[in-house]
């Protein structure tokens, strides 16, 4: 088959861009070389949705915030993820702060960003009392968001698949030739022909770009830790709060996460290791010194987990920062359209970014795209059995009785939630993507319970031996044989 667009990368930016041009009458395919959608920076980030009061006025960068942002509510009540609309603080703690928080309202007007206020040090402790005394005011964005990042990835790459896009896991771009106007992606397993070719690749943009003979630039990983507190700490903060930011980014913030945990991070740490993702004593330690700045006395026993991400910033062939998304059709190589370098607010920019790239994509091609008139905008997700009234878990159980079976106990998920995660249209092949579509494993004991259980699930509706089921792809195995 020949496809009208191949979109290299599944992470969020790429999901967004399958679900959008599934819209239209076009033969798509998205190529991943992980066994998994959001298995790069996607899966890794604070899961904030920035209001757009960062970014440079006038770049894509604050126009695709903006636009993305107000996106979220309804794609969130189309697609079946979480998102909360809880608003976010940028706190000042002196005369300085505060005045560089001036600058920011003041980009942020001009940005377009809705429900901006300058608020003193009473208003901001009234609002959430557990942050510091010595904080004197802040700039309160009311349209700032939280979301499961990789439910949320998820999510649009089901809907983009039950609409018709082909999605090629475990197939790793290793070059792409031009003849007679296709493009021919090679990969381990087989070629793949494409009229164009979108490169959302994430970390690997500057590879791809180069394979192709297009724009030559270069990701730079930027490494950040964070750590994970117990849902026993959500009374801590209420808004995603953020320190004055410094030229390193948005520096270390505190917030909730859409599933009632508090989340702290991250550091920024510049290398040249794309899959540096290890945590570090020095880094947790300083995540916990400097969040403990905006919420003194955080405690610490109750962290659960600590985790790394990694950012793609991108830099000039001459090693100049670009300071922006770089989102184009190469001028060289018609039909390769880059989107690359969308380091944060690239979470926030996605939905967005997926309607930019279409614009690209239709004119690009030289045609108006016919509206796919069977497109199905709503997906239903999994229900939550945790969140159900008593009434409606006995239905559930009624209509299918692997929901009265508790398998991970910290999270009250049912064997019902895995096996549907299983069995979707993007369905979970190893434990991690059993444990992003459903929380199984993301309790206090971290999966020290429910591992084996979730393991045997994998296995039975998988039709694999236990051996084979890994944690996070690879080889990454769970059990080398039998125990006596």
């Amino acid at each position: 088959m020949i496809y009208d667009i191949a979109i290299i990368g599944a992470g969020v930016v790429g999901a967004c861009i399958a679900r959008e041009l599934a819209k239209y009458r076009l033969n798509v395919c998205m190529i991943e070389k992980s066994d998994d959608v959001a298995c790069g920076t996607s899966k890794a980030n604070s899961g904030i949705i920035h209001a757009g009061f960062d970014a440079k006025t006038g770049t894509l960068m604050a126009k695709l915030n903006v636009e993305g942002t107000a996106m979220y509510p309804e794609l969130a009540q189309s697609l079946h993820f979480d998102y909360k609309n809880n608003g976010s603080l940028v706190i000042g703690f002196c005369d300085e702060d505060m005045d560089h928080i001036k600058k920011l309202y003041e980009r942020g007007v001009a940005n377009g960003v809705p429900g901006l206020r300058i608020i003193d040090g009473e208003e901001l402790h009234k609002l959430e009392p557990n942050v510091s005394e010595e904080a004197c005011g802040a700039l309160l964005a009311e349209s700032a968001g939280i979301v499961s990042p990789y439910m949320a990835t998820w999510a649009f790459a089901e809907n983009a698949v039950m609409n018709g896009v082909k999605l090629f896991l475990e197939t790793e771009v290793h070059g792409i030739d031009k003849a007679d106007g296709l493009f021919v992606i090679k990969t381990g397993k087989s070629d793949i022909s494409a009229k164009c070719v979108v490169n959302a690749a994430g970390l690997y943009a500057d590879v791809v770009s180069e394979m192709a003979g297009a724009r030559k630039f270069k990701i730079v990983p930027r490494r950040g830790e964070y750590y994970l507190l117990d849902n026993k700490c959500a009374y801590l903060a209420s808004h995603t709060l953020f320190q004055t930011p410094d030229k390193m980014g948005k520096g270390v913030l505190v917030t909730p996460t859409v599933d009632g945990n508090i989340l702290s991070g991250p550091t920024a740490a510049d290398g040249n290791d794309k899959t540096a993702t290890e945590t570090t004593a020095a880094g947790q330690d300083e995540v916990f010194r400097k969040s403990g700045k905006t919420i003194p006395d955080i405690p610490r026993r109750n962290i659960i987990n600590s985790f790394a991400g990694v950012r793609a910033l991108a830099y000039n062939e001459d090693g100049t920062p670009v300071n922006d998304f770089i989102i184009e059709e190469d001028s060289g190589v018609h039909g390769f359209i880059n989107v690359a370098g969308i380091c944060s607010p690239g979470l926030s920019a996605a939905p967005a970014i997926g309607c930019y790239v279409r614009e690209l994509v239709e004119k690009s091609l030289g045609v108006k795209l016919e509206a796919n008139r069977d497109f199905v905008a709503v997906r239903k997700g999994i229900e939550s059995f945790k969140d159900a009234d008593d009434e409606r878990r006995a239905q559930l159980i009624e209509n299918n009785p692997l929901y009265g079976r508790i398998i991970c106990r910290c999270e009250m998920i049912t064997e019902g939630e895995i096996v549907a995660a299983i069995k979707s249209p993007v369905g979970a092949v190893d434990l991690d993507g059993v444990k992003r579509r459903t929380r199984a494993g993301m309790g206090r004991c971290q999966s020290g319970f429910c591992s084996p259980r979730v393991t045997e699930i994998l296995s039975r509706e998988l039709g694999i031996p236990m051996t084979d089921v890994c944690k996070n792809g690879g080889c990454s195995y769970i059990l080398t044989g039998k125990t006596r």
